[in-house]
């Protein structure tokens, strides 16, 4: 796939949120991070001449490190001899059930 084909930036996004720990793309701290696209963007994936930028959020407990590698690599398999950044912008908890503040009670409990 080529860098400057519409697709390649949803093909980018779709291999980094299929790593296990990702937890989704994030723009970035000032939402600058994104590629445009005729009427439509593909936040936290970002494509130059040469190189792809790919910002993430990963799950609290999933190692950091290992997780932007894991990302990097699967990008840079469907790009071969593209430069991919991979940046953590986010560590996210698990989702917490909601809990109704005047009865201190799990909403599905209701």
């Amino acid at each position: 796939m080529l860098l400057d084909d519409d697709g390649a930036a949803d093909t980018v996004a779709g291999i980094a949120r299929a790593v296990p720990g990702v937890t989704g793309l994030h723009t970035g701290m000032f939402g600058e991070v994104a590629t445009y696209l005729p009427g439509r963007s593909v936040p936290g994936v970002r494509i130059t001449d040469d190189r792809i930028d790919v910002h993430i959020s990963v799950a609290a407990g999933t190692a950091v490190r290992g997780t932007a590698a894991a990302v990097r690599a699967a990008v840079g398999a469907e790009f071969p001899g593209t430069d991919v950044d991979v940046t953590v912008e986010d560590v996210t908890s698990p989702q917490v059930p909601d809990i109704d503040s005047e009865t201190d009670q799990l909403e599905e409990d209701r």
